[in-house]
């Protein structure tokens, strides 16, 4: 007589449910932080090998390329994710080294308006350029009929993580 395999009872199985679900978003966090790690840490090295220039600079002008009206010097900060503090000594060494410009609004003086100028902008398109190509040669060996599908499946990650934030801040 063959005897019946008992199940575990539902609390174990629930609390070991839970600690695979831990251990797989923990395993996911820190492949990303991995990869994330590894690709800038490169892409820091090549900025201040190849131009004498730092990721966090080279993601302002990033920001101003894609405004060439100029930005709100608030916006910046928030746009880039980090402190208005962090930003300040970026910003004031752009000023100084002539890719960009800082002035007051025209409708209030209290507001700052940056722009990229002319050689900042052609400073900026080389090293994007570059910045391009060094993406390229670190993902090289990753299958390029799989690239669509990864940046597919991170904004599904990056959604689901912005849903739990938005749900955290209503609760």
């Amino acid at each position: 007589m063959a005897l019946a395999k008992e199940s575990p009872p539902a609390s174990s199985k629930n609390a070991a449910d839970a600690e695979a679900a831990y251990r797989a978003h923990t395993r996911l966090w820190l492949r990303l932080l991995a990869c994330t790690s590894l690709i800038e840490g490169e892409l820091r090295r090549r900025f201040r090998e190849e131009y004498d220039f730092t990721m966090p600079r080279f993601d302002v002008l990033a920001q101003l390329d894609r405004e060439p009206s100029g930005l709100v010097l608030g916006e910046l900060p928030k746009r880039l994710m980090v402190s208005a503090g962090n930003l300040t000594p970026i910003v004031d060494r752009l000023v100084e080294d002539g890719y960009i410009t800082r002035t007051p609004s025209n409708l209030d003086r209290r507001v700052q308006i940056v722009c990229m100028t002319v050689e900042g902008r052609k400073t900026f398109r080389r090293m994007a350029k570059s910045h391009g190509a060094w993406l390229a040669e670190l993902l090289a060996e990753f299958p390029e009929n799989r690239l669509e599908g990864l940046v597919g499946t991170l904004d599904d990650v990056k959604g689901a993580v912005r849903n739990a934030l938005q749900h955290r801040e209503r609760t």
